[in-house]
């Protein structure tokens, strides 16, 4: 058993518009995941129902709008039905997943054809909007277990969810994030903690305990403490956030809970809103939005952003590109490089020539024998006349092959290998980077982080012995944690080790 090896994967998809659509790019990626043998994978926060980044719903502090009312009623009806029920936000638990609620009877007011009003009877529906049944028919076609974020209501409210999909059982557990971070509480309700109880699944031979948490839940030390108590050896966080600093914690925690972490999030390419179309249209903004002197709300940049990005854009890189090594080669924007060309010239430095091409690159012309000799007559130095965009592919490779160093496995990263130039010199910019990514129980990087990727999965093959070969010297859940001095309990939820 030591030497069987489980393929996990994760992915950066981008966003759909309905959900129906998302459910279609749902079973896509699951299929490639099978045909990669890929056991378990991971899809980000809100993948269905949609992420509202960017909206604030038309609410201030003390006034709502109308516009703000209309825009929650259209996600609202983006959200999709599990059948489950509120509770005491943990659902209906064991009840939900093994369908054991009643099923909704619904009075039918308009009689079908050919029948009379007096015939009509009340309708027996299967819970829920078919959401369900639709995610294990894909686990179960394709084989691939799944963890899916979505956007879960019921009850008049909205839940921040994950559900577990198992090829053979169906549904096996649903986490609701207990802490909506920030403004996300304005339309998230809070989830149960007794939600964060941990599911198990056996592939191969090997058992698997995993649990989920939802973003930043996992910037919650006793969140997590709760995960690891559970004596889970993977970890999941779909999250929404999109930083570099995102791979820091993910790496912390996969050293603190000796597990395998995989990450997974969305990646949006910017472009304009969709007018609504039905109840189906889910809400996600892109534009930020601000109030003026008057309080009243307005997209688009407020005056400040406006001034900051316009003393910050000249710092920016434009583009960027991978070569078949996996080296990222930062390409210069157009200001950059003439201001760059200023200050070369300023100083004294001749450029005999130089152009620049369609996507703003400076391509600086070969200098003859007698331009070279007339530098070196004037006091100045051809060697500082290199290209910008040598010096910045330069560092941009050192730094790639920092983060690089950590694949040492060999395995299969095929989102980072099949990225294109053509895909990264794209125009338009992203709402959303991406930055899925696999982390082994040392902290090691074993696949990603997926930037600026919504086509490939990203997978690698693992050892989940690892995770009890990283307990010889920290058990964060057994008794490095001081259990006899240290007394932990979560509310609703048990808190005892699952078996290996």
């Amino acid at each position: 058993m030591a030497h069987i090896k489980i393929r996990l994967g994760t992915a950066s998809p981008g966003a759909q518009t309905t959900t129906s659509e998302t459910l279609q790019q749902l079973e896509k990626i699951a299929c490639r995941a099978a045909e990669k043998n890929i056991d378990i994978l991971l899809l980000p926060e809100a993948y269905i129902g949609g992420y509202p980044r960017g909206t604030a719903f038309g609410c201030l502090i003390g006034s709502r709008t109308n516009e703000g009312r209309d825009e929650y009623l259209r996600y609202f009806q983006s959200a999709v039905d599990l059948g489950d029920i509120v509770g005491d936000g943990a659902g209906a638990g064991d009840a939900w997943v093994r369908r054991e609620l009643e099923g909704d009877a619904v009075a039918s007011v308009i009689p079908p054809p050919g029948s009379s009003s007096s015939s009509s009877k009340p309708v027996e529906n299967k819970r829920g909007d078919g959401t369900r049944e639709e995610l294990e028919r894909i686990a179960k076609e394709t084989g691939v277990f799944l963890v899916v974020g979505c956007i879960e209501k019921t009850g008049g409210s909205m839940y921040c969810s994950a559900v577990y999909v198992c090829p053979t059982m169906g549904i096996i557990g649903k986490r609701r994030k207990v802490m909506p971070t920030g403004t996300e509480r304005l339309v998230w309700a809070q989830g149960s903690p007794a939600t964060l109880r941990a599911v198990s699944t056996t592939i191969r031979g090997v058992r698997i305990n995993m649990a989920a948490a939802i973003c930043w839940e996992n910037y919650m030390p006793l969140l997590r403490q709760a995960l690891y108590a559970q004596n889970i050896n993977l970890y999941l966080a779909p999250t929404a956030d999109g930083r570099d600093t995102w791979l820091s914690l993910l790496r912390t925690i996969g050293v603190e809970g000796r597990c395998f972490v995989v990450s997974s999030n969305m990646c949006v390419r910017e472009k304009k809103d969709k007018e609504s179309n039905g109840a189906t249209t889910p809400v996600i903004h892109h534009e930020p939005v601000f109030a003026d002197d008057d309080g009243q709300e307005k997209r688009g940049r407020s005056p400040e952003q406006q001034q900051e990005q316009e003393t910050t854009t000249t710092n920016r890189r434009r583009a960027s590109c991978v070569t078949e090594d996996g080296f990222e080669i930062a390409l210069p924007s157009p200001a950059t490089t003439q201001r760059h060309h200023h200050s070369k010239t300023s100083t004294g430095s001749k450029r005999r020539k130089s152009v620049f091409d369609e996507d703003g690159n400076e391509i600086v012309l070969c200098r003859s024998k007698d331009e070279e000799d007339e530098d070196k007559a004037e006091g100045t130095s051809p060697t500082k006349l290199s290209s910008p965009v040598r010096t910045w592919a330069r560092a941009a490779a050192v730094a790639r092959a920092r983060v690089d160093g950590h694949h040492h496995n060999g395995h299969t990263n095929d989102a980072k290998k099949k990225t294109t130039t053509a895909a990264t010199k794209e125009k338009g910019g992203f709402v959303s980077r991406g930055g899925s990514s696999i982390v082994s129980p040392f902290g090691d990087l074993l696949a990603g982080p997926q930037w600026e990727d919504d086509n490939g999965i990203i997978y690698v093959d693992v050892d989940f012995d690892d995770c009890i070969r990283g307990r010889l010297d920290l058990d964060a859940a057994g008794s490095y944690s001081r259990n006899d001095s240290f007394k932990f309990s979560v509310q609703g939820l048990d808190l005892l080790p699952l078996p290996y």
